[in-house]
């Protein structure tokens, strides 16, 4: 097998509560990581040379040792202890540093993708120990589906599948860091408690109306204070019908959950006169 092409699906947070920091430098958290069928495509081609190409359709994403699917060609060329090369397409479809796992999701695809062009027979749980040695993320992106997050994102526990619901996503087209963020956040100051418990319990029971009704970020208060659109949006996306309405991960995406795709439709019409990207999508 010379190529392989890889979907590289991204992801929003139902729930994210920020604990404490930790020593490492990573902050201990509690998450609910649902993955969404907007996504970016990958394609990966044996080269002869023990080397790395990077092209991206995106000129935001860095094409050096700092874009995490170079990492994951780096860790995994050491870890199988193979001097293989490798060209990487990112087709880029996931707004960057947008609180949608973009980057990981790319290494998550890398490490699948190269663990079949090379048939290195690595098991899901090798590639997700990998995957966590290059961001907090990755492994989620490698397990896919929904998932109770720990630690600094990397102890998942599964959960019922709450697959193929209807979800609107905005993003202001303003990239941020989420080191950013958690350089920002107060927890004294802006501690909320986030009962995750009861929200998996809604997940379980298929709840969608209390779930979305409950869903809470600790993050979400740090990027409000200086983008207050993200307040004005999520005040849109409930006046169209939407379900619950939160912002992903360290943002600044928007997203609300629907159950009509009539008010969906309609929402989207409206965000697309005052936001730069929104898109429709479905949890996988």
């Amino acid at each position: 097998m010379e190529e392989i092409v890889i979907d590289a699906y991204g992801k929003i947070n139902l729930a994210l509560d920020v604990l404490y920091p930790r020593d490492d430098g990573y902050h201990e958290i509690d998450t609910i990581m649902q993955q969404i069928d907007l996504k970016d495509t990958i394609i990966l081609r044996n080269i002869d040379a023990y080397d790395i190409i990077l092209e991206c359709n995106e000129r935001d994403v860095p094409l050096d040792e700092t874009n995490l699917a170079y990492k994951a060609w780096d860790r995994i060329v050491k870890e199988s202890n193979l001097k293989k090369g490798i060209h990487i397409t990112i087709k880029k479809n996931i707004p960057v540093a947008a609180g949608l796992a973009g980057g990981s999701t790319d290494a998550a695809a890398v490490l699948k993708g190269l663990n079949q062009l090379w048939n290195l027979n690595l098991s899901q749980e090798k590639l997700m120990e990998i995957g966590a040695e290059i961001g907090a993320d990755v492994p989620f992106c490698i397990l896919g589906g929904t998932a109770r997050a720990r630690g600094k994102g990397e102890k998942l526990t599964r959960v019922k599948s709450f697959s193929n619901k209807l979800v609107l996503l905005a993003n202001i087209g303003i990239p941020i860091s989420s080191g950013y963020v958690y350089e920002k956040l107060d927890l004294k100051a802006n501690r909320i408690k986030i009962d995750v418990d009861r929200l998996v319990e809604y997940i379980e029971a298929d709840d969608t109306e209390n779930l979305a009704a409950n869903m809470a970020n600790t993050m979400e208060l740090v990027v409000l204070e200086e983008y207050p659109v993200i307040g004005q949006i999520k005040e849109d996306m409930m006046k169209y019908g939407a379900l619950g309405s939160l912002m992903s991960g360290s943002g600044p995406t928007v997203f609300g959950i629907f159950d009509s795709e009539e008010n969906l439709k309609r929402c989207k019409e409206y965000l697309e006169r005052k936001v730069e990207k929104v898109f429709s999508a479905k949890t996988i």
